[in-house]
């Protein structure tokens, strides 16, 4: 399958509620806040977490939809690996580049993520390069402050022989972090030049991407995420692999508002927003509602 041969840029909007949507693990798992402007913040790392774990069950045993990064094994021993599949010699003292260049081929055309977000492959006595993927996202922001909050929870059951037996205790106390409700935006882009001169993302992994975005929640449900939901997805596609077409003119075409009321000071819904789109496209660039 040949690399795509048009150049995009995607605005996706998604809406948390009653959830945490991305734990910060340097605050005890409290959602990510801008400190300043108090608003909610979900990292790339996150959602891209999320595609490729759509990917992993949607391609589950099909050649070429491997997924990199997950936890399964070390990531030296893949590399390693690839030398194998490749009649590579291991563990060579100072790699000849043909044999790092074919391994890194292997690992784009076995595994989606490294084809579509990149990877840095070089740790190891077996390296297979560093490659930069065509598919870029960006942190998502909520659209207005988030109030973060915090709720005691209490579990009937005990965790310790000791507290059971000895203290006569019966349940124990907890917290639970959320948010009440959230609106985010992120932005993302897609370079057909990587594609083509990097990895050979293909048509069919962009619409598999899209299909991933699209679905990202869908099976991701838990306790602590609450309520998330992808409600829009935006797609600018350009008639050419360079563009045409600064890419934030396009992304700022699509914007959110909320408007305070005296019966709603804060927004509480999907609903609660007015979406506005400008359709005026500049030439050689066409916008496709996914969602």
């Amino acid at each position: 399958m040949s690399a795509i041969e048009n150049r995009y840029e995607f605005v996706m909007l998604f809406d948390v509620e009653n959830g945490n949507p991305n734990g910060d693990p340097d605050a005890g798992n409290l959602p990510r806040i801008d400190s300043e402007t108090a608003h909610g913040i979900v990292t790339d790392v996150c959602l891209k977490r999320k595609i490729r774990n759509f990917v992993e069950i949607f391609k589950e045993g099909e050649p070429g939809y491997n997924i990199l990064i997950k936890a399964d094994r070390s990531l030296n021993s893949k590399f390693t690996a690839a030398y194998e599949e490749c009649g590579l010699e291991k563990k060579q003292k100072g790699k000849n580049a043909d044999d790092v260049e074919r391994a890194r081929k292997y690992m784009c055309e076995n595994y989606f993520d490294v084809r579509t977000f990149g990877a840095v492959m070089s740790t190891g006595d077996d390296p297979c390069g560093i490659v930069r993927g065509p598919v870029q996202i960006n942190f998502a922001k909520s659209l207005d402050p988030v109030f973060e909050q915090d709720i005691t929870v209490t579990r009937q059951a005990i965790t310790t022989d000791g507290d059971f037996n000895d203290k006569g205790k019966r349940t124990e106390m907890g917290k639970k972090h959320y948010v009440p409700y959230g609106l985010y935006r992120a932005e993302g882009y897609i370079s057909a030049m990587l594609a083509q001169k990097v990895t050979g993302f293909s048509e069919d992994d962009l619409e598999l991407l899209w299909t991933a975005i699209i679905n990202m929640f869908e099976h991701d449900r838990s306790a602590a995420r609450g309520k998330m939901c992808m409600r829009k997805l935006y797609v600018f596609k350009h008639s050419n692999a360079l563009g045409n077409c600064p890419a934030h003119i396009l992304t700022d075409k699509i914007s959110c508002t909320f408007t305070p009321t005296e019966e709603k000071r804060v927004p509480r819904s999907f609903s609660d927003y007015v979406i506005t789109v400008d359709r005026n496209m500049p030439e050689g660039v066409e916008l496709i509602e996914k969602l």
